[in-house]
């Protein structure tokens, strides 16, 4: 199966929003999956959708892609609906759920879904970009995990959309895999096609999204770049070597320190966080302590997650 067609420009970059969301809420029963959404994505960003199981992320990519209503509020692609959007090819993505067809090699069925896509790709190219095309001949029910994860996303990239949306694209793929995966993704988003990615693995948001947006019992929590995610967590880390100290009364104190939002001791090496890391180094040479090979660096994206979730679990 083999398909022609012109190929039509990069998309334009333009103000206007890719994605809109206004004052969105969906509820399942009496779960409040998605409680009072807002946010606009733009042509070109590269955007992580972080947050802990239960956070919204499936439901928010559910919203976005029309596969649910929303209760309330507006979902807008490209200024139209989502059905409208996906129905103009304008939009790929990339789902955990749902199955492959079995019994028909990778390149049949990335055959079909090029033939079915309204701006369709070259079979050979969406092959090569997706890392699939030397398994082209197999049978689809024969792939390991990640060999799956690249033909789906062979399916989601098989024209020429303007958005593509991507639900923990990278789980089962090997590191090479990832990287090439990645890779891939930075050509459509420097092309001014915007890359909407939800992952668990929080290294891949801080090194290829620039910008992340945290959820948390279906409100947005932090918008910003992972530096600014880093920030607004507000500690820092500290680290140092005590050396001559007892360990039971030392501890005591150093617990007591200003600032100190978490404390790690392991021998001689203290490992504490601190929302004043000025005041808390202070306070240790204050307290007539002599501290080796100190350190102090922020929170990597991780740690910053991990506060900020837990700050707005405590004001609930």
């Amino acid at each position: 199966m083999t398909t022609t067609t012109a190929r039509p420009a990069a998309p334009a970059t333009t103000d206007d929003p890719v994605v809109s969301f206004q004052n969105v809420t969906k509820s399942y029963g009496k779960v409040r999956a998605v409680d009072g959404l807002t946010l606009e994505l733009h042509p070109g960003e590269t955007v992580a959708l972080l947050g802990p199981n239960g956070a919204g992320k499936s439901s928010t990519l559910d919203l976005l892609l029309g596969l649910r209503p929303a209760d309330s509020g507006e979902v807008r692609l490209f200024g139209t609906s989502p059905r409208e959007a996906l129905a103009a090819g304008r939009v790929g993505a990339m789902l955990q759920s749902g199955g492959l067809m079995e019994e028909v090699t990778v390149r049949e069925l990335v055959a079909l879904g090029c033939a079915l896509h309204p701006r369709p790709l070259p079979v050979d190219e969406v092959l090569t970009r997706a890392g699939v095309a030397d398994i082209a001949g197999r049978k689809v029910n024969k792939l390991s995990g990640g060999q799956e994860q690249r033909v789906r996303f062979a399916l989601a990239t098989a024209g020429h959309n303007d958005l593509i949306v991507l639900d923990e694209p990278t789980t089962g793929m090997d590191v090479t895999s990832r990287q090439a995966f990645w890779a891939t993704m930075r050509e459509q988003a420097a092309q001014g096609r915007t890359v909407l990615f939800a992952t668990h693995y929080l290294e891949e948001a801080d090194a290829i999204a620039d910008r992340v947006l945290v959820l948390n019992k279906g409100r947005l929590l932090a918008d910003g770049t992972a530096a600014e995610i880093k920030a607004r967590a507000g500690a820092r880390k500290v680290s140092f070597d005590l050396d001559g100290v007892d360990a039971d009364t030392d501890e005591q104190t150093l617990r007591a320190l200003p600032g100190m939002t978490a404390f790690e001791r392991h021998g001689a090496t203290v490992k504490l966080q601190s929302g004043d890391a000025d005041a808390t180094v202070h306070a240790v040479y204050a307290l007539g302590l002599y501290p080796r090979n100190l350190e102090v660096a922020g929170l990597g994206l991780e740690q910053a997650f991990i506060a900020l979730t837990e700050a707005e679990e405590a004001t609930r």
